[in-house]
């Protein structure tokens, strides 16, 4: 697999530490700029949507009693500011940045426009895109598959917790296996949940890889971006 520019889709929950109680870890932000310069060293031109479920969900906000629509642009705004933590992060190791957002908020960042975001790719600067699409009932992966669209990437990377997709949860069913490759017609058909039927859909339409990956093991995201055996691969 040639790769140059990828899209990195990032959850809130990953740069959470429940057990310290912290929604943003600096340790884990510090990983994150470690891993960054190891890509960047590589050659490659990185992306990232980040999404917002450390600080606030919008459907768990809808189970509280928040209009669904009110929540789901809080959850927008929970993105940004995850985008400005992981920006400050990779600026402290030397990492040119910019956000930008699909909601208008020129005093903090940005806004989305695809050939100043190409741009800024092509000068060696990390692009990080908040506020999701700028719409609401639509998730952080669709963002990312619009977003690796827009910007012609090669791969979108989808980080996780585990090593790939399976057939059911590892952690709950030890006798799920992982598969090595998946097409995107069986990932919608079986109904995998790691990302949603609008973003498999997207990313089927305009025939951008999805590779799924264990992002908390050391060296693993390296591992992708060279085209080694690592994750699963999702294509036609």
């Amino acid at each position: 697999m040639k790769t140059k520019r990828i899209l990195l889709k990032l959850s809130g929950e990953a740069l959470q530490n429940r057990e310290k109680g912290l929604s943003i870890d600096p340790d884990i932000l510090a990983s994150i700029g470690r891993q960054f310069t190891a890509l960047i060293q590589e050659g490659a031109e990185i992306a990232v949507v980040v999404g917002g479920g450390n600080i606030f969900r919008g459907l768990a906000g809808e189970q509280g009693g928040t209009d669904r629509t009110t929540g789901d642009y809080m959850g927008m705004l929970a993105t940004c500011i995850n985008a400005m933590a992981l920006q400050s992060a990779l600026e402290n190791v030397g990492i040119p940045t910019r956000v930008m957002t699909a909601i208008h908020m020129p005093e903090v960042a940005e806004p989305f426009i695809r050939r100043k975001a190409i741009r800024h790719l092509e000068k060696g600067r990390v692009v990080i895109f908040g506020a999701g699409t700028g719409n609401p009932y639509f998730t952080t992966d669709s963002a990312a598959a619009l977003r690796a669209s827009e910007i012609d990437a090669d791969v979108l990377m989808k980080a996780t917790k585990v090593d790939g997709i399976y057939t059911a949860d590892p952690m709950k069913d030890k006798t799920a296996t992982r598969f090595d490759h998946i097409t995107y017609t069986d990932a919608l058909s079986k109904q995998l949940k790691v990302m949603d039927a609008a973003a498999f859909s997207l990313c089927m339409e305009n025939d951008i890889p999805i590779v799924v990956f264990n992002f908390f093991k050391e060296g693993e995201i390296l591992r992708v971006y060279r085209g080694e055996d690592a994750g699963t691969r999702v294509s036609h």
